[in-house]
């Protein structure tokens, strides 16, 4: 049996919570149901904005809190891998057809600016993503993502060329540029 005060403070973190306390995931929830439900009657709009405000609300006590997300830089940041994803797939392509003397593979340690993990975990994704470049391991411990590049001419420019392109944007997406700034300056 629980205490009255254990009790008291769970539905007041409950309460706390607001009913956007994760209004991306209330957004999916409420698209995911009327996708399933393949209409857009009355009663399917309802049902999905019901669940789209209980769901989270119920949920809300095993998730973290909602990250404060740079919206504008979020999607600066999506255009730049999606035209990275296009000119990568032509290079690649370009290099898989041509001599193999022309590829220079190499092994790259990408240090990290953050510990925060969904920056680190996006960064590593979005390297994954964009063909040439696969990272391997994001070495927490040592501040580092192993990445595999398929042609790396000179390593310290193709380094200083992921970190501007992607893990700056993600540290401002998830408003993290005060903390990589005190990193930096350690």
């Amino acid at each position: 049996m629980s205490h009255p005060t254990t009790a008291r403070s769970g539905t007041a973190q409950a309460s706390k919570a607001g009913w956007l306390a994760h209004p991306v995931l209330s957004a999916l929830l409420a698209v995911s149901w009327l996708a399933l439900s393949h209409s857009l009657e009355l009663v399917h709009l309802l049902s999905a904005l019901l669940i789209g405000l209980i769901v989270p609300r119920l949920i809300h006590p095993f998730l973290g809190a909602a990250n404060r997300i740079g919206w504008g830089a979020a999607l600066r940041l999506s255009l730049v891998v999606l035209y990275d994803i296009v000119v990568s797939n032509i290079t690649v392509a370009r290099l898989v057809l041509g001599p193999q003397s022309r590829m220079h593979p190499a092994w790259l340690e990408v240090p990290l600016a953050s510990s925060h993990p969904t920056v680190n975990a996006l960064f590593a994704t979005i390297i994954t993503t964009t063909p040439g470049t696969v990272s391997c391991v994001v070495d927490e411990t040592r501040g580092v993502i192993l990445v595999h590049a398929l042609n790396c001419d000179n390593a310290q420019a193709m380094i200083d060329d992921m970190k501007a392109r992607y893990e700056a944007p993600l540290l401002q997406v998830f408003r993290q540029t005060d903390a990589a700034q005190k990193g930096n300056h350690a």
